[in-house]
């Protein structure tokens, strides 16, 4: 049986209320006996979380509050998210968690995961090893880092995950990705019917709720924005954001505030996680499998390289490319947090991809920090009157 509740927020009214009250949900759920496990990134398999009727939790920093404590653990040359992360983690915004799960997707989200576990001592804890390279070898060891990953959260649970338990938390979270894909439909028409702050912020709400009750919020904001007509207007720079984290609205609303809807992402905490479903095979465990390390294209994963150069960027972003199409873009962000190393050596070509393919690219490296609006500001505003 899956975690059962109900949802009293609905609507976009809803999505702004658990926006502003992040965690508060899940607090609530922990109060009630729940198990809710923290994790990072999209490599992780939240279906075994909702199979044994735990609460997945993806864990989020805090671009508005200063870093004033993981300074004294961290070094500042790292990624200025996991520091932000950690910090907060540190000042117990996390104390409802009752667990951290980490997959390898960069270092320094390998190196959190172990200090993390010293400092905090979250009373359960477990690494994923997730492959790098795409051969078939990857699949069979990715497959042995998840089971031995089920065996471990059975055993923090007390019970055993069940092939049928499996199978339903796939469906749930098949439908999840489902709706948020008619979420972010709503944006393909020129004007679009709702804006890149309304979309995020509905994002960073589900990272928090059962999907259960997520499915049900997606259900009840599609519903009212397709009833309510209308939307931001028509502008003449249609967006598309490419780059890992943005967890909050500030940076997309100065973009929509400079006179541009933002029309799509490729984001890890946008649709980079919700393009690709797991496929129905007779072992749950194998669609999960192949979902996750071939189906999230991220530049952490390194994939067979084409014949030719030409050819090797089309797969790396050729999706990218066709949902830019798709979505009538005409200006491409390029957004990376300063000292991610994964990002930084992806930029070049992905900037040289799309420039060929005919669309203006903005490159951005920001310190994750409210601070840095201003000068993020003006660089957008003067791509933005270029493309009008």
């Amino acid at each position: 049986m899956m975690m059962t509740t109900e949802l009293k927020r609905t609507g976009l009214a809803g999505v702004e209320e658990l926006y502003q009250r992040r965690g508060q949900r899940a607090r609530e759920l922990s109060e009630q006996g729940a198990k809710v496990i923290g994790y990072f990134c999209c490599y992780v398999p939240v279906e075994f979380f909702t199979a044994l009727e735990m609460l997945p939790y993806r864990i989020q920093g805090g671009v508005n509050e200063p870093i004033t404590e993981a300074d004294a653990y961290l070094e500042t040359i790292m990624c200025p998210f996991i520091r932000s992360a950690f910090d907060l983690a540190l000042k117990n915004r996390y104390d409802f968690l009752d667990g951290l799960v980490v997959p390898h997707t960069c270092d320094t989200v390998q190196r959190i995961y172990d200090i993390w576990k010293y400092y905090r001592k979250p009373a359960y804890s477990h690494f994923i090893n997730v492959p790098h390279m795409l051969q078939p070898s990857s699949y069979e060891f990715f497959k042995q880092e998840l089971l031995t990953f089920r065996k471990s959260l059975e055993e923090f649970a007390g019970r055993k995950m069940t092939d049928e338990a499996l199978t339903e938390a796939v469906r749930l979270h098949n439908e999840n990705r489902a709706l948020v894909r008619q979420l972010y439909d709503l944006r393909k028409p020129d004007p679009p019917l709702t804006s890149g702050v309304e979309i995020l912020k509905t994002m960073v709400t589900g990272m928090g709720l059962p999907v259960l009750e997520y499915n049900e919020l997606l259900r009840s904001v599609i519903r009212e924005i397709r009833e309510r007509g209308g939307g931001p207007g028509k502008k003449p720079a249609r967006i598309l954001i490419y780059g890992s984290v943005i967890d909050d609205i500030s940076f997309i609303q100065l973009i929509e505030d400079s006179g541009a809807n933002v029309v799509m992402d490729d984001l890890s905490t946008g649709l980079r996680g919700f393009w690709h479903d797991v496929e129905p095979t007779p072992d749950p465990l194998d669609g999960i499998v192949n979902r996750y390390l071939d189906k999230i294209y991220c530049p952490r994963t390194y994939r067979p390289q084409a014949e030719t150069q030409e050819k090797d960027l089309d797969n790396r972003f050729g999706y990218v490319y066709k949902s830019a199409a798709d979505f009538q873009v005409n200006g491409v962000i390029l957004y990376v947090i300063r000292f991610c190393d994964t990002y930084e050596l992806d930029a070049p070509d992905f900037k040289s991809y799309f420039q060929k393919k005919g669309f203006p690219v903005l490159y951005l490296e920001d310190d994750y920090s409210a601070g840095t609006l201003g000068q993020l500001k003006t660089r957008v505003q003067a791509f933005i009157e270029m493309i009008a």
